[in-house]
């Protein structure tokens, strides 16, 4: 079944340089983009990302939602588009665990991002 996904890269990932290594990822695996764009998300596209589609909130609290929010808030984010078949399990399975430190290597997450959920809470970052 042909889908579509929607992958943010955060400020974080722009800052690093690391935009054009992610988005390979994705085309090495035969995902094809159907739209790209930079942006500054106001904090109503991030409660819709994070709460009404991955529960944030409902999962984890306010506090991290609120914290997560602020840091993404930072700087402009690349909004990514990808189609293909069966292309949302794909997209998880490339990016890795939610969670960056439990992430396998050879993942997105995996490979350019290693911060606990616990050692963000506390740093509040």
């Amino acid at each position: 079944m042909l889908q579509r996904s929607l992958v943010v890269l955060k400020p974080d990932t722009v800052g690093r340089s690391i935009v054009g290594e992610i988005i390979s990822r994705f085309e090495r695996a035969g995902i094809r983009i159907a739209g790209v764009k930079m942006m500054h998300p106001n904090k109503d596209f991030y409660h819709h990302h994070y709460e009404n589609i991955g529960k944030m909130i409902s999962r984890r609290g306010q506090k991290p939602f609120d914290v997560t929010v602020k840091m993404m808030q930072t700087g402009p984010v690349i909004a990514i588009v990808l189609e293909g078949v069966e292309v949302v399990e794909l997209v998880r399975k490339l990016v890795g665990t939610t969670e960056p430190k439990s992430a396998l290597p050879g993942t997105i997450r995996g490979d350019f991002a290693h911060m606990s959920f616990n050692y963000a809470d506390k740093q509040n970052i």
